[in-house]
């Protein structure tokens, strides 16, 4: 079996399941993969998608605490926020971009099932 260091790990992690950046002017925001965050934020990340397919749902809010959940920093997201300037059509297409991307791939069966 083939030997492989934890750095060898963690980049081929990052390469699959890395950030999504946005550049906002001379800035970027980094949006972190679901796998990325804690478990209680990953579960509220769940928890605002799942109200989003609410038939009243305010889809304003809820992209923006998502976004505020899921960007690097507190800073990153007042600066992407600030940008997009509640700008609708734009806050959704950044949320699909991220949700595409970020896409988790199911777990294959165990080879003893």
């Amino acid at each position: 079996m083939a030997e492989h260091s934890l750095d060898d790990i963690r980049a081929a992690a990052e390469a699959k399941y890395g950030s999504m950046t946005i550049a906002v002017g001379s800035s970027t925001v980094e949006l972190r993969n679901p796998l990325r965050l804690s478990k209680t934020k990953r579960s509220h990340l769940t928890d605002i998608q799942e109200r989003m397919g609410e038939e009243d749902a305010d889809q304003e809010s809820l992209m923006t605490d998502a976004i505020r959940l899921i960007a690097a920093t507190e800073a990153q997201a007042d600066m992407l926020l600030a940008e997009v300037a509640g700008d609708l059509a734009v806050l959704a297409m950044v949320f699909e971009r991220y949700v595409e991307g970020a896409q988790v791939p199911e777990a294959s069966p165990s080879p003893n099932s």
